[in-house]
């Protein structure tokens, strides 16, 4: 059983049953017994269109469902009227239930979770894995955002900003259970990219691309975190490294500047710097100016911090920190890194133990822990 050929049929055979009129939960539920019965019956027996054939048994299961309803008997005569299931049309719905799943009336793990379902094309056990929740817990989350959505007409452009929000989402969950998210993302943002022609959607691929080439570098063999100025770049995937380039140049060349584009020059000025000592730092800062300018984040502002501080020394990165809200998340981090760099080292173990305790996971605080304990034995020394 070919489950990749599954998934990326199951966006499209969705939206076909929902351009028919089937309301999106009702739809959903079909689909996903139709994918149930192809896991069944396609070893045996595989069908020459495997998208006409999820269509056709979709739309019975849909139908059976409805007449099962005495309720909705009126509805059922609707769709009696509807032509009989031929062969899928090539018509691709994908790029409409992506706008559907990133609907602004969903939270931002409901949209998350309901891209991953129906887009996707995971199950409720595989989704409620990567997130570490019980599956029951997840049910309920995907089955409200199903309700929210079965209202939604889909005969407006949708927010294109809203959808990568949420693909950015899934690829910053990482990975856990038997579901790489991150490459989930990946796989998702390259089916947006083939489905719509614009620059931040070519820009997101390349962010995601850029940064997943640097992940088999990113942990030490005990699981601990290993900083970017300290990877064994010769771990990092360089074939990634050269896609995600590309695509970028393609997507600059446009001359219409988005925030993922400029993330993604960003990454890419660090993958493509031999050493760390080679890193064009002042580029870096100019492309966080620009990113600034167009999301005016302070988690952008505090990263500019850092590069400031790698371009034009530590007590200049330490002056642009000064401006940044003190609660801002790691910005104690940060500052225990420039007072390390401006030769501080009492208090920048100082800044290293308080950040731990902020710390928002595990990892995280096992890094500045050692951080802290480290600047400490030398101090004692």
């Amino acid at each position: 059983m070919d489950e990749v050929l599954l998934r990326s049929l199951t966006p499209s055979v969705l939206g076909i049953l929902v351009r028919r009129g089937a309301d999106f939960a009702a739809a959903e539920d079909a689909v996903q017994d139709a994918l149930v019965e192809a896991v069944r019956v396609w070893p045996a027996d595989p069908p020459r269109d495997p998208k006409g054939w999820l269509v056709t048994v979709a739309w019975r299961k849909f139908l059976d469902a409805t007449r099962a309803d005495a309720a909705r008997r009126r509805r059922e005569d609707l769709h009696e009227e509807q032509p009989p299931p031929g062969p899928a049309p090539a018509v691709d719905d994908t790029l409409q239930l992506y706008f559907l799943c990133a609907h602004p009336s969903l939270t931002p793990s409901s949209a998350v979770a309901l891209t991953l379902r129906a887009v996707g094309g995971l199950t409720t056990r595989q989704i409620a894995q990567a997130y570490l929740v019980p599956e029951a817990t997840m049910a309920q989350r995907i089955s409200r955002a199903k309700r929210t959505v079965s209202t939604v007409r889909l005969d407006r452009p949708g927010d294109v900003a809203t959808v990568l929000r949420v693909l950015y989402l899934v690829f910053n969950e990482g990975y856990s259970g038997d579901i790489d998210l991150a490459a989930e993302a990946i796989r998702l943002t390259r089916q947006l990219a083939a489905a719509i022609d614009h620059p931040e959607v070519a820009g997101l691929l390349a962010l995601m691309l850029l940064h997943h080439a640097r992940r088999p570098a990113r942990t030490a063999p005990d699981g601990s975190l290993v900083p970017l100025a300290e990877q064994d770049r010769g771990r990092w995937d360089t074939a990634a490294i050269a896609e995600g380039i590309g695509i970028l140049q393609a997507a600059l060349a446009r001359d219409r500047l988005g925030e993922f584009q400029a993330q993604a020059a960003i990454a890419a000025l660090h993958a493509d710097a031999p050493t760390a000592e080679e890193t064009d730092w002042v580029q870096i800062v100019e492309w966080y100016d620009e990113l600034a300018r167009l999301t005016d984040s302070p988690v952008v502002r505090l990263n500019r911090a850092v590069a400031v501080g790698e371009a034009d020394g530590p007590r200049a990165g330490l002056a642009a920190l000064d401006a940044l809200d003190a609660s801002l998340p790691r910005r104690t981090a940060v500052a225990a890194y420039l007072h390390e760099r401006d030769g501080d080292l009492a208090t920048a173990a100082r800044l290293y133990a308080e950040a731990a305790h902020k710390a928002p996971d595990l990892a995280e605080r096992d890094h500045l822990t050692r951080q802290a304990a480290r600047l400490n034995s030398r101090l004692r020394r």
